[in-house]
């Protein structure tokens, strides 16, 4: 009797609650349609050439994003054009880009920057035997500007284009960092101009090289109210080499700004660890900007993604800064869920108790009616034979029947109430009629 009141119980728990249990799957199945799906764990980078900084960056990124169980490969191109290609084309997630080389009309509403993350400065160096004092002296010289697709051929142009310097009055000669410092070093052309840093190999090569001169802009002013994404920098006196005061004066230089440059929709989760890495990478001093310069929100290549702009405004959201990036992760996709299933749960387990309690109760109160009608029934005068036998008989279907009744056992004190008040009526009943 037990193992079947058992059964009784839990089938009416089943009975009860699968409403519940539907509606609460089906809120899962609703909030799942809402929940952004885990970031990958395979990130390509689109760099430079291996002997540049792009690449070099890329490495400590790679170092950075390995901690949190991010793989990152790096690809090397030509340079920005070819990474914004890259990009447009899926081949590639991340990239650097320099500054000036995002105006391309096919790539609007589809890539956003990350920020800037340090200067680029366009070095112009010069044979120290041409007489030249400014970019439009350079006109019918054997010039060096940057292979096909470099940004440091971008930048080249549209430095030489205000001074009309082109290819048809100038020899514009598409030729790599270390092509052109060893050319120019040995007097094949006039001059060469680099968007690199300081530390690559071709930039010191020709600052040490007493037959080499770096040019001064001075009116870098000018170029950066014509080209606002040049800013204007300077390159103090001896900072090179103080032994040797290279570069003997101060220089004045124009700057374009490195990016990191995602497509739109690039993870968001993977933005905010990309510039947490970025702010340990690149929050340094160097020799053009003093220390927590960069990563900046100013100078991008493309429209600023918004997480990025939340990023620079309030840091990372709040589960990053405190717990693991994969577990602040799986906490973020699941509030999605429970902030709608605890919306749900609180007004069901209000709700479900008292509704399993109701319809435990009623397969017993239901024949308190029958049984109030038949003890009215019994006092509304003296009975017949005939009907005092059809008074036992109808209390005894009735005790037959909530014999039957299974309940749960909490409920059980119920149940045998009932069969309690049967019996009184039927004493009542007998007691009247005697």
């Amino acid at each position: 009797m037990t193992g079947k009141r058992t059964s009784r119980s839990f089938k009416e728990l089943i009975f009860t609650f699968t409403p519940a249990i539907v509606l609460i799957v089906a809120g899962f199945w609703v909030a799942a349609q809402f929940v952004s799906p885990a970031p990958p764990k395979h990130i390509i980078i689109a760099t430079g050439s291996k002997n540049g900084a792009y690449y070099q960056f890329a490495e400590r990124y790679r170092d950075e994003l390995a901690r949190e169980g991010i793989t990152v490969e790096i690809k090397t191109s030509s340079g920005s054009k070819n990474n914004i290609a890259l990009l447009l084309e899926k081949k590639a997630d991340i990239a650097f880009v320099q500054g000036g080389a995002g105006n391309l009309a096919e790539a609007d509403d589809i890539l956003v920057s990350l920020g800037s993350l340090y200067y680029e400065p366009v070095w112009i160096f010069i044979n120290k035997q041409v007489q030249a004092k400014n970019l439009a002296d350079f006109i019918g010289l054997h010039v060096a500007i940057g292979p096909m697709g470099s940004g440091t051929r971008l930048a080249s142009k549209q430095l030489l284009a205000p001074n009309h310097v082109d290819q048809e009055n100038t020899d514009l000669l598409p030729l790599s960092g270390l092509q052109a410092a060893e050319s120019l070093s040995r007097h094949k052309i006039d001059a060469a101009l680099f968007v690199s840093s300081a530390k690559a190999g071709a930039i010191q090569t020709l600052l040490h090289d007493p037959e080499v001169r770096l040019l001064s802009l001075y009116r870098a002013d000018a170029y950066n109210r014509l080209l606002p994404y040049l800013s204007k920098v300077t390159l103090p006196e001896g900072i090179i080499d103080l032994h040797s005061n290279i570069p003997p004066r101060p220089i004045e230089m124009l700057a374009p700004a490195a990016n990191l440059v995602v497509r739109e929709d690039f993870h968001s989760a993977l933005i905010v660890l990309f510039l947490r890495a970025a702010k340990k990478i690149h929050k340094g001093a160097n020799l053009f900007s003093p220390p927590n310069t960069f990563p900046s929100s100013q100078l991008t290549a493309f429209p600023l993604s918004e997480v990025a702009e939340r990023f620079y405004k309030v840091g990372p959201p709040f589960l990053m800064r405190y717990l693991p990036f994969w577990a602040a992760i799986f906490i973020d996709r699941m509030m999605v869920f429970l902030i709608p299933m605890l919306a749900l749960l609180f007004p069901l387990f209000k709700v479900m108790p008292p509704l399993y309690r109701w319809r435990v109760r009623s397969r017993i109160y239901r024949w308190y009616k029958e049984l109030q009608e038949i003890d009215d029934e019994s006092f509304s005068g003296h009975l017949s034979p005939e009907q005092q036998e059809k008074f036992n008989r109808r209390l005894a279907q009735i005790e037959e029947e909530v014999i039957k009744v299974n309940t749960p056992l909490s409920y059980a004190d119920q149940l045998y109430n009932l069969l309690l008040h049967i019996d009184l009526v039927k004493k009542k009943g007998n007691s009247q009629n005697i």
